[in-house]
């Protein structure tokens, strides 16, 4: 018997109630209960991502300065001058802002000149070009059309290779890191950090795309979903931005940054599951079935789903076509999965904050409290292209 599809109306009635009790019962109170008031910070600093934002045009001046690099190649300074311009500005900046934020509370009071306080901002911004070098490649890969409510880069400059942008990119963190950083006893280790995590999240996103490429969804496993989490996300989202916080703080033990790596690379696993749910079923939902993406949804999906279930994942998964997009969502409810989501949240939260309080070489636990926090913000905050 043929499927029945619900109506337009129907299903905007239950993303309503879904979001409604999701935000209240499950972010809200869920989630907050065990962290320590106290350790909360208050949401992102307007102030502080102003004052960020206010460097944007010395790091274009220190890319493209004419005057003593590549005085002879004007024009491509300009074009690269644009390009930092049309893809660094907007958004809220939270992975440059970490370091900022991580630097601040690991670092004595003493060593936070102003000075020092400029370098952690500039070093956020060597983040927030790595982070912006690997949405361009996966604009590419996927052929998007749009990129935070814009074209896509690699559409607004058809003379130049679509590679060209992100390989810039890549390369001006090293630029930034030589000019800013030669003399300081961290440059090798971010360095080194920015290679090494470079390299883990452009594996990721080649482990994302080759799994959309088996159409049989056999690929599609919870181990998968996790490495394409690790690799992908977590990496360059969470670990380093309080690695290179670490670092330029002057703190070297190897086994305090072994757990901070353990912690981080959890919340980078939970982050990326509420990106997968609220594509689906938040305010503005985006394109991963469409696209036919590994999400969290699809596979805990094909591990509950009858044979009937899974044909129809099969018939309906990456299609364009909105009734079969429609089905796939049906499912979802039918298979129970904001319920699923609503307990991943609970326990999740729980294992972090127990191994916060188990943190053993004196990392200061209000440090992932503030990444803890981040997680509660509504997505709609966060930069979630990537």
């Amino acid at each position: 018997m043929k499927r029945s599809l619900f109506t337009t109306n129907t299903w905007s009635n239950i993303q309503w109630m879904l979001q409604k009790r999701l935000r209240s019962d499950c972010t809200a109170s869920v989630m907050l209960k065990d962290v320590p008031h106290a350790a909360v910070p208050p949401k992102w600093n307007q102030s502080e991502l102003l004052e960020f934002n206010r460097l944007l045009p010395d790091i274009v001046r220190d890319l493209t300065d004419t005057d003593n690099r590549y005085y002879d190649c004007d024009i491509a300074n300009k074009w690269f001058a644009k390009l930092l311009q049309y893809n660094m500005t907007g958004g809220n900046k939270m992975r440059g802002l970490s370091v900022l934020h991580s630097y601040r509370i690991l670092a004595p009071l003493a060593d936070q000149t102003p000075e020092n306080i400029k370098l952690a901002q500039i070093m956020g911004w060597c983040l927030e070009i790595l982070h912006t070098s690997l949405g361009l490649t996966q604009d590419i890969l996927d052929q998007s059309q749009y990129r935070n409510g814009k074209p896509c880069w690699y559409l607004q400059s058809p003379r130049q290779q679509p590679d060209e942008a992100p390989r810039l990119l890549q390369n001006a963190i090293f630029i930034l890191l030589k000019k800013h950083f030669n003399n300081s006893p961290y440059y090798l280790d971010a360095m080194e950090l920015f290679h090494d995590i470079g390299h883990k999240a452009l594996v990721g996103t080649v482990l994302q795309l080759e799994t959309q490429k088996d159409k049989s969804l056999n690929q599609f496993t919870m181990d998968r979903y996790l490495s394409i989490a690790k690799y992908k996300t977590a990496y360059h989202s969470f670990k380093l931005p309080v690695s290179l916080a670490l670092y330029m703080a002057r703190i070297r033990d190897m086994e305090m940054h072994r757990q901070a790596r353990t912690i981080l690379l959890e919340m980078g696993h939970f982050y990326q599951v509420q990106k997968d749910f609220y594509n689906c079923f938040g305010e503005e939902t985006g394109t991963d079935i469409e696209d036919g993406k590994c999400s969290w949804l699809v596979v805990v999906a094909l591990q509950r789903a009858s044979p009937q279930q899974k044909q129809l994942l099969l018939d309906s998964y990456g299609s364009k076509d909105p009734e079969k997009v429609e089905a796939v969502k049906q499912l979802y409810v039918d298979l129970g999965l904001p319920s699923t989501f609503k307990l991943f949240e609970e326990h999740t939260h729980d294992l972090i904050c127990t191994q916060i309080q188990q943190i053993s070489r004196g990392l200061p636990h209000k440090l992932f409290y503030m990444f803890l926090k981040r997680l509660t913000l509504p997505l709609s905050q966060e930069n979630t292209t990537l």
